[in-house]
């Protein structure tokens, strides 16, 4: 269910009065996260189990994390999280590639090997990223876990950004959706033109541009010097605006929820340095990346060697 489909427009016009109708802030939570379940079972339902598992090992990792003092009780319950995350997103992301690479030893070995079925499931890198961030803010003692299991399932697949980002934190999410109100008809109007300027950039622009450019990679060889330039800047602007726009989209269908969700992108190509670039693109991702693995090696503290090292391993697995 892509946001520029039809059948999402349909899926929204008929959540919004839904949730108009609603006075509780908890059946409003409730809409909210079952519409975030079909949402996702759209795309291919037998991955839903993943988010549930993933919802309920985090939850539960978060809650004893907080209880126990234990040194080595609170990293088996760490652990448990991340080997549970990571090891979903190895699995179904890596699994057939692994095994592929493997080929030679099924053959010597006379092994029949067994592939992975279907597709990669949708948004797993970042509801991997936000959960893990969850159970290791609390492992560090910078984040309370979640009292109910009802927020943090709607912290962990709220629809709007569950499968493109923003990666968003639980001490920036939970907070919005202790009580959960009304719709408010000003946020409901900036949330509407800020999902069109972000449904406008895919769809007039990006998939426009991406005519142009799929034209000019496929045959390079046919094209002169000047249309390859045009299909090289033609490619950054597709690319932006695909990225974004879908940033866009997802902060705009938040705000109609009153639920604020952190910018993506702030005018990267006006950056001028790659570090401010870096500042500028997927900032969540970014910010995630600095936080959570280039500080914990060791950041630009042991020298420039480590400092470079450090880099490379971050963008590395960031690359992932």
């Amino acid at each position: 269910m892509l946001f520029n489909s039809s059948i999402f427009a349909v899926f929204l016009a008929v959540l919004l009065p839904l949730y108009a109708l609603l006075r509780a802030s908890a059946h409003r939570k409730v809409l909210l996260l079952v519409a975030s379940y079909l949402f996702y079972a759209n795309w291919d339902w037998r991955y839903l189990s993943l988010l549930l598992i993933s919802t309920a090992v985090d939850y539960h990792a978060g809650r004893r994390l907080a209880r126990t003092d234990a040194p080595g009780a609170r990293r088996a319950w760490l652990l448990a999280s991340l080997v549970t995350n990571l090891g979903f997103l190895g699995v179904f992301k890596y699994g057939n590639f692994i095994i592929d690479l493997a080929a030679p030893l099924w053959t010597a070995l006379g092994v029949e090997p067994i592939r992975f079925p279907g597709s990669i499931p949708v948004g797993i890198s970042f509801y991997t990223f936000q959960t893990m961030s969850y159970t290791i803010d609390i492992y560090r003692r910078k984040a309370e876990p979640s009292r109910r299991l009802l927020d943090f399932a709607l912290y962990v697949s709220f629809f709007a950004q569950l499968v493109a980002g923003p990666i968003v934190r639980s001490g920036e999410f939970l907070p919005q959706i202790t009580a959960m109100k009304n719709l408010r008809m000003g946020n409901v109007s900036s949330g509407t033109q800020r999902f069109l300027l972000g449904l406008f950039k895919k769809v007039a622009i990006a998939d426009n541009v991406a005519l142009f450019v799929d034209n000019v990679f496929q045959a390079p060889q046919s094209h002169s010097a000047l249309m390859l330039w045009g299909g090289a800047f033609g490619f950054t602007l597709q690319v932006y605006c695909d990225f974004s726009a879908y940033s866009d989209m997802a902060v705009g269908i938040g705000r109609a929820f009153n639920i604020k969700l952190p910018e993506n992108f702030r005018n990267p190509y006006l950056a001028r340095s790659i570090t401010e670039f870096w500042q500028r693109w997927h900032i969540s991702l970014s910010t995630w990346l600095r936080d959570y693995l280039y500080i914990p090696l060791g950041g630009s503290r042991k020298g420039p060697g480590r400092t470079y090292f450090n880099l490379l391993i971050t963008m590395f697995l960031g690359g992932l």
